[in-house]
């Protein structure tokens, strides 16, 4: 290797000559010599799709495709708002796997689910009216899975900030599990300095333990003939093919076949009997993941949690706001309360399920639509991002892009021809926020921690979609 190349540790290449001694020198070269892939997955809840001719469609998922190069997403109102996430392709392989397995609606849960790539996939592969949760056990990390939820519009899912164990106490809960559990993170080293100078074969054995931990923990919320969908961004045997053998032997579970084309080039499980799927970059036009499906034994019968009691004295419920309803498109299939003064609005079928979630630490459930000031209530910005936002509720307000990013860094902004009151201001004729028109200003609502930092924003803005 030459000076400018990518230093990776000794022990490393070690142990990929060990495990992948016919193809190490071509994974070593791709890792040190090529540069990562950039991709994008369309919103398609909020209606965008790829046309029939996208160019560098993603082949194992269908609103994804391959960019020529890193743009500025930060300064493109698209991505600010939800209508594509920037994701790795492998990653997107989650996509054809929820569409293979999953039919019908189902409870789903992303244990491990910051930053939400996997997540927002999966709400745009499972049946309509499938019940989402999304979980991350790091405070700072689950407030942007919180961001990137709400942003992706859908009002069918929970955010919660819990321990997998914590979790593994709703018995039986849960249709599908997928778990993308912490590892040593070798798949990342192409891109990530920090994943090549923190490896050690230490680190290895302790992702280890901890990954049977966190299986150990929610293996009680899946359902009896449910399915665990496993997956590392990693590339040894010790985190991937012998945690699926732990998994299989320890649990009694199965081995589930998800079908692949041969020209996706996606690798087979090494030295083991069992179905996994391993990303490798010099194979596959992505970085590392490891993926794998096991399904627990259904000879066991389903218990059906039932809501839990209250402890202690029931707070004072207090009245929704009249007429906040007709935000809604459609508000009779919600459940509206009233909780810390935000009003939110839950899918009627998941609200009764809600008490069970009363030991958690939840972040968002359905949509918060709007906060409680004195008599009025401020229409929020997890409303004007939603598929629940019913289109006629507001008065609108065109603006350009310069408005449009000014609206996003926080900054005061005019709309001379809008009507007095709250706003849901519009870019390319999409939802981008709320704004309270005073008339020779407008009070800007855009929510302060996710405003654009950057003190320079260019002039025109960048065509991704």
């Amino acid at each position: 290797m030459t000076d400018d190349m990518i230093k990776l540790s000794d022990d490393f290449i070690a142990q990929m000559r060990h495990i992948l001694p016919n193809e190490c020198d071509a994974l070593l070269e791709a890792i040190t010599t090529t540069e990562p892939s950039v991709a994008i997955r369309v919103n398609d809840g909020r209606g965008i799709s790829l046309s029939d001719d996208a160019v560098g469609r993603v082949p194992w998922c269908t609103t994804g495709r391959y960019l020529k190069e890193r743009m500025p997403f930060t300064f493109d109102v698209d991505f600010q708002t939800g209508r594509y996430y920037v994701q790795d392709t492998s990653s997107m392989f989650i996509h054809h796997v929820i569409k293979h397995l999953v039919k019908e609606p189902v409870r789903y849960l992303d244990l491990c689910a910051a930053p939400g790539g996997k997540t927002t996939t999966a709400i745009s592969a499972l049946p309509a009216d499938s019940m989402v949760v999304a979980n991350e056990i790091m405070p700072a990390r689950a407030r942007v899975l919180h961001e990137n939820i709400v942003k992706w519009g859908s009002p069918r899912c929970i955010v919660t900030n819990n321990a997998p164990h914590d979790l593994g106490k709703l018995h039986h809960f849960f249709d599908v599990v997928a778990t993308d559990v912490p590892c040593s993170g070798e798949g990342m080293m192409r891109k990530d300095e920090e994943a090549r100078n923190q490896w050690t074969p230490a680190l290895v054995k302790q992702c280890a333990t901890l990954q049977k931990s966190i299986i150990a923990d929610i293996w009680q919320a899946l359902r009896p003939g449910g399915v665990l969908i496993y997956s590392t961004c990693t590339y040894n045997r010790e985190e991937n093919e012998e945690m699926v053998a732990h998994i299989m032997e320890q649990y009694d579970a199965e081995s589930v076949e998800i079908p692949v084309e041969a020209d996706w080039h996606i690798h087979p499980a090494i030295d083991s009997p069992y179905h996994c799927y391993r990303f490798m970059p010099h194979r596959t036009n992505g970085e590392g993941l490891f993926m794998a499906v096991l399904r627990k034994p259904d000879d066991e019968r389903r218990a059906e949690l039932r809501a839990k009691k209250s402890k202690g004295a029931k707070a004072k419920a207090i009245p929704v706001p009249r007429g906040v309803d007709a935000w809604l498109e459609n508000p009779k299939h919600y459940a509206l309360s009233v909780a810390n003064d935000e009003v939110i609005a839950i899918p009627a079928d998941i609200a009764p399920l809600m008490p069970l979630f009363a030991d958690l630490r939840v972040l968002q459930a359905g949509v918060t639509i709007g906060t409680v000031k004195g008599k009025n209530c401020v229409p929020s910005h997890a409303l004007a991002l939603s598929t629940a936002l019913s289109s006629e509720a507001f008065a609108q307000s065109e603006v350009d892009y310069a408005t449009a990013m000014a609206y996003m860094r926080g900054e005061a902004i005019v709309l001379p021809d809008a009507p007095r009151g709250y706003v849901l201001l519009t870019y390319h004729g999409k939802p981008i926020g709320f704004a309270n028109n005073l008339g020779n200003r407008a009070n800007n609502l855009y929510p302060k921690p996710w405003r654009v930092l950057s003190t320079h924003i260019p002039s025109t803005p960048p065509e991704i979609l």
